[in-house]
């Protein structure tokens, strides 16, 4: 398999949310949170779905408690248990985004489509 093909397989395994935000530790673990938003997760299950580090995830972790995007829901067991705050303005902004970015590549999609369906004979 030739790298030109890794890379785009890869990309096109990410979220029209990373896609259009960038493919960043932060952005991936708000797309996660975005993605699974009735769930609530350990940190553990957050670093390891997103695909970021550990370390790289405390990191991130900081602003988003600061900010107050994330929300300790419970305690499993030692785990504490997180989700978006869907309280919270800038969450509910986030999810207005992520709907309007979805629904460009959705209609983006559907006018490829359409195109396919009406191309002129020649």
């Amino acid at each position: 398999m030739n790298t030109y093909y890794m890379i785009m397989s890869k990309e096109s395994e990410l979220s029209s949310f990373v896609l259009v935000m960038g493919n960043t530790p932060f952005i991936r673990v708000v797309d996660f949170l975005l993605e699974n938003r009735p769930f609530d997760y350990s940190k553990t299950d957050i670093a390891k779905n997103a695909e970021v580090g550990w370390s790289t995830l405390h990191g991130v972790w900081k602003v988003l408690e600061k900010t107050k995007i994330v929300r300790r829901t419970r305690i499993v067991g030692r785990s504490k248990m997180y989700k978006l705050d869907e309280e919270n303005s800038i969450v509910r902004k986030i999810i207005e985004l992520d709907a309007r970015i979805s629904d460009m590549f959705a209609n983006e999609i559907i006018d490829k489509d359409v195109k396919i369906l009406v191309k002129p004979k020649v």
